[in-house]
């Protein structure tokens, strides 16, 4: 790299969603300045100690509490649930879920099998016509 360029920089809200941390929760530093690719790839390959423990037991940015909790983005939005949990939190919610918890894993659950069959529908009807398949995943 010529010394008149300048590295690839992200905002630390990017980076911290690329690491899939919460940002409010991460240390100053990393809060206020911008992270260069390399930078964020040395965080990915080497993670400090506060890294590793916010991935360990958070507090989690919603899609994670989404993920972990087996329910939509949506569905934490519909039962008010805030933006953040940490490891507790969330086992506390699997060990003993209330009712929002059961009935958007059912939702989510449902909607999930509906996306399968449609896409087994989509590749039968590809298989039996003679239109090549699209690069869709």
């Amino acid at each position: 790299m010529s010394p008149d360029k300048k590295p690839q920089t992200m905002k630390p809200l990017t980076a911290a969603n690329k690491l899939g941390i919460y940002l409010p929760a991460t240390p100053e530093e990393f809060r206020n300045s911008p992270i260069s690719r390399a930078e964020l790839e040395d965080l990915r390959t080497n993670p400090p100690a506060w890294l590793t423990e916010l991935r360990k037991n958070g507090p989690f940015p919603r899609d994670i509490v989404a993920r972990k909790l087996g329910v939509s983005n949506t569905g934490l939005a519909r039962a008010e649930v805030s933006d953040a949990m940490n490891a507790e939190e969330i086992a506390a919610l699997l060990a003993d879920p209330p009712e929002w918890l059961i009935r958007e894993r059912e939702n989510y659950a449902a909607v999930l099998k509906e996306n399968e069959r449609i896409k087994t529908q989509q590749a039968e009807r590809r298989a039996a016509s003679n239109r090549p398949a699209k690069n869709h995943t």
